[in-house]
């Protein structure tokens, strides 16, 4: 994925760190798998299905960052997708 979204000249970053804070203090970090344009977090199973903790965790990236669509992409026995939304006029920045 990372190859293709590059020979498209897309600016990508992989296994980008994410911050997280709670009231000016780190209380823990996420890695992305890639990050698009500083626009779209992708992040990438292979797995049987999407399950709710994997919906979560990009909802928690897209908390911790500028980026307000997320992607999660399954390419298990069962291809499914998942498009998240969370506007940065909803994230508390403290």
């Amino acid at each position: 994925m990372y190859l293709e979204l590059k020979n498209k000249e897309l600016n990508v970053e992989a296994q980008k760190k994410i911050i997280v804070y709670y009231k000016g203090l780190k209380v823990g970090e996420y890695y992305a798998d890639l990050i698009v344009e500083d626009l779209i977090i992708l992040e990438l199973k292979a797995t049987d299905c999407i399950v709710v903790e994997f919906e979560n965790q990009i909802l928690n990236y897209l908390k911790g960052t500028d980026c307000e669509v997320g992607l999660l992409l399954n390419f298990g026995t069962k291809p499914e997708f998942r498009r998240k939304i969370f506007e940065n006029n909803r994230k508390l920045r403290i």
